[in-house]
């Protein structure tokens, strides 16, 4: 096999599972998602080398039970293994493949994720096109982990699935993905821009680090040494967008965050989050997300 997008773009031959249980379905339109069930048993002695081909994908492991592997370096040599514990997870770009040394046995829930259905996802929405995301090794992620086990029976019955609901949780796994572990640090791509990279992430971080306050446009360019003109002019370049639209974006974010702690009234996620006021939150949020901060407050996975 030399791409990992085989058919159903099941995993597990990769993991000397060529049985293994696979789920496949199209949450937007056209690229697919997939995940496959993993049990691969191994006695004390035994140690099995898995090599994930390239692909313009990223790979995402939830641990079902603790085991214990070791990343394979591009030169062969073993990285120090690690433990990995039950409900953990880990993210990998694929794009020069990876390949890891297990030492235990392993049950896990293996996905692989085109990066065309992050854009797919990106353009139902306000997000950023994904430029990339942040791997992950061995952390706690609890919105994947329940995803992942509600995904469990649907490996029953012979593996056949309800449309609707893979597809749904499909698309929670890959919002929350995208949601959490873009990197907004990577350029957008959008055009050329004046813009140093350093200079781009200094910015983005002084308007995160002043979310709750009256920005302008001159602050911001100034935090880096820029005129308010060209600094906007060449945010919007290498971003796609203005520094407004994108401050805009990031004051919805934390106040998805906030709205999650159910004491804290939507006057006060409103305040800390920068806007004028309680309307003005309610008016900008609705339009971004396509529902008032009340109703996305009442929502069972953010």
């Amino acid at each position: 096999m030399n791409a990992i997008c085989q058919e159903k773009g099941c995993v597990g031959p990769y993991f000397g599972l060529p049985d293994a249980p696979c789920l496949t379905t199209i949450p937007v339109r056209a690229a697919q998602f997939c995940v496959t069930r993993l049990r691969r048993d191994l006695s004390r002695e035994e140690a099995v080398v898995v090599d994930l081909p390239p692909s313009d994908s990223y790979f995402l492991m939830l641990y079902l039970e603790d085991t214990c592997h070791a990343d394979v370096r591009p030169d062969g040599t073993l990285a120090d293994a690690r433990i990995y514990r039950q409900g953990s997870m880990c993210l990998v770009d694929l794009i020069n493949g990876t390949s890891i040394l297990l030492r235990e046995s392993l049950h896990a829930l293996a996905f692989v994720l085109p990066r065309s259905l992050f854009d797919e996802l990106a353009e139902m929405s306000n997000t950023t096109r994904l430029q990339h995301l942040r791997c992950r090794r061995g952390e706690a992620d609890p919105v994947i982990e329940s995803l992942g086990v509600a995904l469990l029976p649907l490996f029953e019955n012979g593996y056949a699935a309800p449309p609707a609901l893979l597809q749904h949780l499909a698309s929670a796994i890959c919002a929350h993905v995208l949601h959490d572990y873009s990197d907004e640090a990577m350029r957008n791509g959008a055009a050329e821009s004046a813009l140093a990279v350093w200079q781009e992430k200094a910015a983005k971080e002084f308007m995160l680090d002043h979310l709750g306050e009256d920005l302008s446009i001159a602050l911001i360019a100034s935090s880096i040494g820029y005129s308010a003109n060209h600094f906007g002019r060449e945010f919007k370049r290498a971003t796609g967008f203005t520094p407004h639209q994108w401050l805009t974006r990031m004051r919805v974010e934390k106040a998805k965050k906030l709205l999650a702690q159910k004491s804290m009234d939507l006057g006060m996620v409103a305040d800390l989050c920068g806007f004028t006021d309680q309307s003005h939150f309610t008016k900008v949020f609705q339009r971004a997300t396509g529902m008032t901060p009340a109703v996305w407050r009442q929502m069972p996975i953010h």
